[in-house]
């Protein structure tokens, strides 16, 4: 897989640009495309393999078994294979695939092998003698499934069954009303103080209220206050080495939330570190969880707006008043199907009079204790979500702040259960830091350009990665500006042979900046037909941009 930077020209593509610039002058524009291969690129199934697991039944639980071959086999009445015995080696190979392994100990004789899956379905397959099967077989939903293997000489009247049970490597998302697992203002599940410089707080998920104990990821709302100092949080799963990658930035007088999607350790919890040299309160917010049993799949989107108060899209045009909330139809348009359970968002406010915080949650429901974005006054901040949608499909959108603000919503995707993708998740992995030579693309994003980078099926029919799940983080900025991350409709062949198109400008912004400051957000990229996904600076001035790669959707 490769990335390479793009720098585009600004006078061609402009005109579908989003305007929430703060303050931002217009520099010259790049006066042609300039492409610069980077220096590394995430190895997906590399990252995947903390999520490949093998499942072992040794020979010597080799029995007789039951069924009509069975019955037919009076064993030892010819005694020409009373030895016949095999074992089973299962090897997870994508989210939901199985490769099958059967080492089969026989006298040379026609043997009929069967294997039921599990799953309703049964091979069949005709060898002769000993020696090793090898066979494939992806399930439609993950979970775990028991597969027995019977083998049948019919000449010896000899049959003999095995059976491993395995779990896909996969995960399936149930969406979880946003409740409060964590506060330290006033000792919620951890004791009642600021959690101190260089430290972490852990956060018990599994098996609490109605969250199941077998977790493999969690998503949080995490929110750091009360800051003195900046700094940054990590979020990584209990009883691991505490990665170099950040999920939320912060500055002193800042309240700043973010998404995270993060595996859970063996004991059901995360930690959150602080990684500021001065203390923070957290605050961390449950909105669904992941598990390895047949739930919703994601399917990513291209950016797509669904809602835009300053011109009346998805709901009455003007402010949001302060203290009322508004509801907006998901299901049924603009690409997202019926019965969806959850949808993946990107809220953003604008224009706000004074200081508050939006809330979403499903339409139906009440107005949860949680936060989603938090902002000040004039100030432009987007955040990602996954929430629930209610049973006539849509979401409400709270504006807690007592001043109106405006508010934009870009759906990015949706979860259901015909959706095929399964999350693969690990420990966060850096994929790209502008500041770093070695960082993936070395240099500043340039105003008005894009860095495009391969992500997926790199290699010609290799296309079970459907979405990427990201953490994006822009500092060191010389301007303001907003991050736009889409799928770009080039392959990596058409950039190479000079051949590829300028993509049109995303409408949306993953995140939004002012000069100097450093801002992050949860991103669950779309990687499109070539498995191309682009980083629009949208800003007139450079910005550094760093990329963490938390996991990524599995179709397979």
């Amino acid at each position: 897989m490769r990335s390479r930077r793009l720098v585009v020209s600004a006078a061609a593509i402009v005109a579908a640009a989003v305007g929430f610039l703060p303050g931002t002058a217009q520099a010259a524009d790049p006066s042609a495309p300039v492409a610069r291969h980077a220096a590394k690129t995430p190895d997906l199934k590399k990252a995947g393999a903390q999520n490949i697991k093998t499942f072992k039944s040794g020979a010597e639980k080799s029995h007789r078994g039951g069924g009509a071959a069975a019955a037919a086999a009076a064993d030892g009445a010819v005694g020409g294979n009373p030895d016949l015995k095999f074992a089973l080696t299962a090897t997870n190979t994508t989210a939901r695939g199985i490769h099958l392994e059967t080492a089969v100990t026989s006298v040379p004789s026609s043997l009929r092998v069967t294997i039921s899956w599990g799953d309703g379905t049964l091979d069949t397959i005709d060898t002769a003698g000993g020696g090793t099967l090898e066979n494939e077989h992806v399930y439609a939903k993950a979970g775990t499934y028991k597969i027995i293997v019977g083998v049948n000489d019919p000449a010896n009247m000899v049959y003999r069954e095995n059976e491993v049970t395995i779990v896909t490597s996969g995960s399936e998302f149930t969406p979880h009303t946003p409740t409060r697992l964590l506060d330290t203002r006033d000792g919620f599940r951890a004791p009642k103080a600021k959690v101190a410089p260089r430290s972490s707080v852990r956060v018990q998920v599994a098996d609490y209220g109605f969250i199941p104990k077998k977790l493999t990821a969690v998503v949080l709302n995490v929110t750091v206050t009360n800051t003195t100092a900046g700094g940054h949080i990590s979020a990584y799963p209990s009883g691991t080495e505490r990665p170099i990658a950040s999920n939320v930035n912060y500055e002193a007088g800042q309240s700043v939330p973010n998404l995270v999607i993060v595996p859970v350790g063996e004991d059901g919890s995360v930690e959150l570190f602080n990684g500021g040299w001065e203390s923070v309160d957290l605050i961390a917010d449950i909105t669904g969880y992941f598990t390895p049993t047949a739930a919703s799949g994601y399917t990513p989107m291209a950016p797509a707006r669904f809602v835009d108060t300053r011109e009346g899209l998805g709901t009455k045009k003007g402010q949001v008043p302060g203290q009322t909330s508004f509801g907006t139809q998901i299901s049924g348009l603009r690409g997202v199907p019926q019965g969806v359970t959850a949808v993946a968002l990107n809220v953003t406010v604008t224009n706000p009079k004074e200081a508050g915080h939006l809330v979403v949650y499903p339409s139906g429901g009440r107005i949860p204790l949680a936060s989603n974005v938090n902002f000040t006054a004039g100030q432009t901040v987007a955040n990602s979500v996954i929430v629930p949608v209610g049973p006539d499909g849509s979401v409400n959108v709270r504006n807690s702040a007592w001043a109106s603000a405006d508010v934009i919503v870009d759906v990015v995707g949706y979860y259901s259960p015909e959706s095929k993708g399964a999350l693969m998740s690990f420990s966060p992995v850096r994929w790209l830091d502008t500041r770093d030579a070695k960082g993936g693309a070395f240099g500043p994003l340039e105003g008005r350009g894009y860095i495009a980078s391969q992500l997926s099926h790199w290699e010609p029919g290799d296309t079970g990665v459907s979405g990427v799940v990201l953490n994006t983080t822009v500092t060191n900025t010389a301007g303001g500006g907003f991050l736009s991350v889409a799928p770009d409709p080039n392959s990596s062949r058409q950039y190479d042979e000079g051949t590829a198109v300028t993509p049109e400008r995303p409408t949306s912004s993953t995140l939004n900046w002012t000069k100097g400051r450093t801002v992050a957000n949860l991103v669950q990229a779309d990687t499109g037909k070539h498995g191309v996904v682009d980083f629009w600076n949208q800003g007139w001035d450079n910005a550094d941009l760093v990329v963490d790669l938390f996991g990524f959707y599995d179709t397979e």
